[in-house]
């Protein structure tokens, strides 16, 4: 069933589509967004946890590590609680991700330590938004959406193309008729792009 407001999947999917028809740019956010998120979180690590609460030490393969309760923590949090809200099934699949990704995330800063962790970091962060950059200026010729709503673009895109593998190979639907519905938008708003750019051309 569609909801509205804040948890309208119809309008968020929609709008984020719009920006991401062609299959070689959506291939190349499909690959490069989740790492995005996942370096993300792993340079938050490193901010002082502010919750008053023990952090979850243990040790694995002669390694100690510690689960921090910090701004990666919440990040992952509140991503993964949004994305449920969203849709029960692919929504909580993303949030599981979310919080694997903030568990992976704090082992590999607990192996690297800040001083390397910063740099990889930087790397991955270089890379994937450049990838990301070359497919909508080579491929989609279009603008990313973050330059038209950057927090609705950041937010989604993780659940985004996550929902784009899902829909793409096993037909999955958050509930019957989404995919023609949110199509038809997407349709719509490139059509009503590509006659403004053809106005301000002529």
């Amino acid at each position: 069933m569609a909801r509205t407001g804040l948890f309208d999947l119809e309008k968020h999917f929609a709008f984020y589509g719009a920006y991401h028809s062609n299959p070689i740019n959506i291939a190349i956010h499909t690959l490069f967004v989740w790492p995005i998120f996942f370096s993300a979180l792993l340079i938050l690590y490193f901010v002082p946890p502010f919750f008053d609460i023990p952090d979850f030490e243990f040790s694995l393969f002669g390694h100690d590590f510690v689960l921090a309760w910090n701004l990666g923590f919440v990040v992952a949090l509140v991503y993964a609680v949004f994305y449920a809200s969203l849709d029960p099934k692919a929504g909580s699949l993303a949030a599981l991700l979310c919080i694997i990704c903030w568990v992976a995330s704090s082992f590999v800063a607990c192996l690297l330590g800040f001083s390397l962790a910063w740099k990889v970091v930087l790397v991955v962060q270089l890379v994937c938004w450049t990838g990301q950059f070359i497919g909508h200026g080579v491929f989609e010729k279009r603008a990313p959406a973050l330059l038209d709503n950057l927090v609705q673009a950041l937010i989604m895109a993780p659940f985004f193309v996550l929902l784009e593998v899902l829909m793409s190979l096993f037909g999955y639907e958050p509930y019957p008729g989404f995919h023609s519905i949110v199509q038809e938008q997407i349709e719509a708003d490139i059509k009503a792009w590509q006659e403004n750019k053809q106005q301000l051309l002529s």
